[in-house]
């Protein structure tokens, strides 16, 4: 049974730092692509990040671009997902995800597992 435990999430002022963990069980977690999602209230998830297999490939949506970093530890089974210069719109609950094959996923269909969730919120 693979489990996703996603920590680290919490309130934060604008222009802070967090950073989220997500420790995963179940399956070779080395094999496959890792995914962090957001979903902002009102509005449908997205991918905010994403991680290949090995950690060589990552990849950021527009607006995090040069805020998020996505990392992975392999040995640990966990991934990470940094978050520097808050704003109020980065407010959502945070998904961590694993795919479906082993390789990066850039789409919500192409990951298998996900996580129950932890909330970020951002006061201007």
């Amino acid at each position: 049974q693979v489990q996703l435990r996603e920590s680290g999430g919490g309130l934060v002022q604008a222009g802070g730092s967090l950073r989220l963990g997500c420790a995963a069980s179940g399956r070779t977690f080395s094999r496959y692509g890792m995914g962090w999602f957001r979903q902002a209230p009102g509005k449908e998830r997205e991918l905010a990040a994403a991680i290949s297999p090995a950690g060589e490939s990552t990849y950021y949506t527009d607006s995090v671009k040069g805020r998020f970093t996505i990392s992975r530890d392999n040995a640990k089974n966990t991934i990470y997902l940094q978050i520097n210069s808050l704003k109020p719109e980065d407010t959502a609950v945070f998904y961590c995800a694993t795919t479906k094959y082993p390789r990066i996923g850039f789409k919500e269909d192409e990951y298998a597992y996900w996580g129950q969730g932890t909330q970020v919120t951002v006061s201007s």
